[in-house]
């Protein structure tokens, strides 16, 4: 399904996208850290500052923001395509996402850290593997 968004590109924006029937597919780790790797990947394909990330096992977020000409909804749909694909599950994304504009884009980035401390997964955002609270991943610096 071709979904259409207004926003684009060049603001900050935390996206939201969920597994279809809301599954725990990236509790597998090897799953998850694929996601991730997938992410950087694309990363390096289609202009776009990453500012932060969260795999949860059934749901993920980003925090991004898209440089022209490339487009949100074509990096979206390469790295859920290429995830399902690199994992061998086929389809196992909801067909959609949402996107959010944050009036303050640090409060998004802590509420992306906190998610996993939220769910019970671990107890600091930094323990969580997933996510860019932990420093094994490189993200792009925040300024406003």
């Amino acid at each position: 399904m071709f979904q259409r968004h207004e926003i684009q590109n060049n603001e900050t924006m935390l996206i939201t996208t969920n597994i279809k029937n809301r599954k725990s597919i990236f509790s597998n780790d090897p799953f998850a850290l694929e996601a991730v790797e997938t992410l950087y990947r694309i990363k390096l394909l289609y202009l776009f500052e990453l500012y932060g990330f969260v795999i949860m096992p059934d749901h993920c977020h980003l925090l991004l923001r898209v440089l022209a000409p490339a487009k949100i909804s074509t990096i979206m749909k390469q790295w859920k395509s290429g995830v399902s694909f690199n994992i061998g599950l086929g389809p196992i994304w909801q067909s959609r996402f949402h996107i959010r504009t944050p009036d303050d884009v640090y409060a998004a980035l802590r509420y992306i850290h906190m998610n996993p401390v939220k769910a019970g997964l671990v107890t600091e955002p930094h323990l969580y593997p997933w996510s860019s609270a932990n420093e094994r991943w490189e993200v792009d610096q925040l300024y406003i």
